[in-house]
């Protein structure tokens, strides 16, 4: 589909920041080099912009020069995404046969300079490979081989392409320090430029990223354009070639689309109209009681019946699966998921998640992907979807801009049409644009959710103007501040401030006089303490599961001092100590993990919840069940493990009313009438299986 034409001039306007960023870019660009160019005579320049939800947030700019001893590319990103200004400065040396022989990458802040990749090749043809502050990996170079790292710059990435086809590598690229590129041509799309239709190449390549990314190359192998995914959409298009980006938009779609139908027919089994989880333990969600020995009928999708498996009579032709031992649960909610690629499906479900909320996507993927489970029968939980929703400036977030009164009904209407639940509001909407879309959404019958914008300042005032549900606990939490605006209260103002009883009643009596709903993605929190030098693993036990390029980043993060790494901790406990009185005070309170892992991001959420907030086992689950399908006005389908709901059932080894962490033990999941087990479904997704 095409946005309204109202949102092209926040495409436009946004490009204007470019000037801002402290790096001097570079702008020309040349036609580039053709498969059978000698490499002995290149001064090539080029230049591509970086988009992040289809909004221009920066560029890259390139030169390829060769020399008496080889190839040398340099590259130059420069960003402002949603105000942050970065930049990422990269060199790869090559031989003139185009094989790699040195490389480095590092990312460049206003503050300081970080190693994010480096890799050299020694006189005994021995290669090294360093990766952020880790471990350097040493090894005899391989006759073929690319260094690859998954935020490769879209220079040292068209390199890679031409190494490809230059040595007519078919089955693939070994890369260091891990894995191979697959590339798979898809077909051809025609695109017009300045009034000249040109034909690409689209391809998809997988090897880079955690799935698949969809690439175009013109007839001399150069790169055009490329969308990716990770833990957000971004997309790169040469510079020259912006007009085209609605059809790089729509390939990319297509091909996630065919992944997503690739999955359901590898992994989707026929089902039988009955099945029946015979011998299986039963928390219903309803209380903390533990039903023993039970069965389950589930017919068309549907609880049928539960009791002692004594007392159920099997029909005839059901099929039997035998969960004695096990312990069922009602399917967990992750309300607050950014799944911008379908690998988020199989690894979603095999976390026991059943029903995402997405708070933010590219619409045209973002429907596609409900679309294609809810109506076609793909594999993957069920999507309700919330339109991001920003205003004006360069720190606004994505395409989707609503700048007046007009906008912000136009916007109300394009996700009203596609059948979106709610708005999600970024943080530059204007106060009273944010009163418009919250009355606008509600009158059609949609709810308002997100961020507090920074030019309203607070909470309380966000609530009153009509926001039914607020992220993020650093938002929710100045509520405790009603006179102080929250830029005034410092990024870790619950460690430098006691919370007295008073405070604490009157944002009891504040949020429970709104019904206001809080999803404070206290796990993400925790992940942001991570000490510097430190691995994911001592703050999420399972991070060395994960599909190795999802999580490169985050796997691998530098971490904060020690000083700021404590600071962050006491604040993250302070923070669920409060929610978890908020919670024990009726406010509902949801789970949600705001893209750090799906299925690890959701155990860690809820053992925060209990950990550190003080909940019970079951009152953490209940954050993840029977709360976010009120909140989404489903209790009556879902939520629950009730006669006659929804058969979305998570199938655990062991307890979680024991043991929140037993959570970690989901073995299959129930959805939309049809049964999996986990373990294929990770590794579809490239994570390593519970058994490894």
């Amino acid at each position: 589909m095409q946005y309204s034409t109202q949102f092209e001039p926040a495409i436009r306007s946004s490009g204007r920041f470019l000037t801002l960023i402290f790096l001097v870019m570079l702008a020309s660009w040349s036609p580039g080099l053709t498969p059978d160019s000698a490499w002995d005579n290149v001064d090539e320049e080029g230049a591509f912009i970086v988009y992040r939800r289809q909004s221009p947030i920066g560029e890259e700019t390139y030169r390829i020069k060769s020399n008496e001893d080889g190839v040398i590319v340099t590259s130059l990103q420069g960003e402002n995404e949603r105000g942050r200004i970065t930049g990422v400065d990269a060199e790869l040396r090559l031989t003139k046969d185009l094989v790699p022989t040195y490389y480095y990458n590092r990312r460049l802040t206003s503050s300081d300079t970080i190693n994010i990749f480096k890799m050299e090749i020694d006189d005994a043809n021995m290669v090294s490979i360093s990766e952020k502050h880790f471990d350097v990996i040493t090894t005899k170079a391989p006759d073929i081989f690319f260094p690859l790292h998954s935020n490769i710059p879209a220079a040292m990435e068209m390199m890679l392409y031409h190494y490809y086809f230059k040595n007519n590598l078919k089955d693939g690229v070994p890369t260091l320090p891990r894995g191979e590129v697959t590339i798979q041509h898809k077909g051809t799309d025609d695109v017009v430029i300045k009034g000249k239709k040109i034909t690409l190449d689209r391809y998809v390549v997988e090897g880079i990223n955690w799935g698949g990314r969809t690439v175009w190359l013109d007839e001399s192998k150069n790169l055009i354009a490329l969308v990716k995914a990770n833990t957000q959409i971004r997309e790169m298009v040469r510079k020259g070639y912006e007009e085209a980006l609605p059809v790089f938009i729509a390939g990319n779609v297509t091909e996630q689309m065919d992944a997503l139908s690739t999955y359901t027919k590898d992994l989707k089994i026929e089902q039988a109209p009955i099945t029946a989880l015979v011998g299986g333990n039963v928390v219903d969600g309803l209380s903390e009681e533990i039903k023993e020995d039970m069965t389950l009928l589930i017919e068309n999708g549907k609880i049928k019946s539960i009791g002692k498996k004594s007392e159920v009579e099997i029909p005839e032709g059901a099929k039997v699966i035998d969960v004695t031992g096990k312990t069922l649960i009602p399917g967990l909610w992750d309300m607050h998921a950014h799944s911008n690629q379908v690998q988020w499906a199989p690894a979603y479900l095999a976390g026991g998640v059943t029903t995402i909320r997405d708070n933010g996507n590219e619409l045209e993927f973002a429907t596609a992907f409900r679309d294609a489970i809810a109506e076609d029968g793909a594999l993957g939980p069920d999507i309700l979807l919330a339109g991001m929703t920003d205003g004006p400036g360069i720190k606004g977030n994505g395409v989707v801009r609503a700048r007046s009164v007009k906008e912000a009904k136009e916007v109300v209407d394009l996700y009203h049409k596609n059948g979106y639940k709610q708005i999600k509001i970024y943080t530059s909407i204007q106060p009273e644009i944010l009163k418009v879309l919250a009355e606008e959404a509600h009158r059609v019958g949609m709810t308002v959710t997100g961020h507090v914008p920074a030019l309203v300042n607070s909470a309380n005032l966000a609530v009153e103007s009509g926001m039914d549900m607020l992220s993020h606990s650093n938002r929710i939490l100045a509520v405790l501040f009603p006179d102080k605006e929250i830029s005034e209260l410092g990024a870790y103002y619950m460690a430098e401030n006691e919370i007295s009883d008073k405070m604490l009643n009157e944002a009891i009596a504040f949020y429970l006089k709104h019904g206001t709903v809080l999803d404070p993605t206290l796990g993400l929190g925790v992940i942001r303490s991570l000490p510097k030098g430190e691995k994911m693993e001592t703050l999420e036990p399972d991070a060395g599961r994960m599909a190795y390029e999802l999580f490169e980043s985050k796997r691998f993060r530098s971490g904060v001092n020690e000083k700021r790494a404590a600071m962050s901790k006491q604040n993250i406990i302070k923070s669920a100590e409060v929610i978890g009185k908020f919670f024990k005070a009726g406010i509902p309170v949801v789970a949600g993990t705001d893209n750090f892992a799906p299925g690890f991001g959701h155990f860690l959420e809820l053992e925060t919840y209990q950990k550190y907030g003080h909940l019970s086992a079951f009152e953490a689950l209940q954050t993840a069940t029977i709360i976010p399908a009120k909140a989404m006005g489903m209790e009556n389908e879902t939520g629950t493990l009730e006669i006659g709901k929804e058969a979305d059932i998570a199938i655990l080894d062991k307890n979680p009313l024991m043991d929140i962490t037993n959570l970690r033990t989901v073995s299959a999941v129930m959805t939309n009438g049809n049964y999996y087990e986990s373990e294929p479904l990770w590794q579809a997704a490239d994570f390593k299986a519970i058994r490894d």
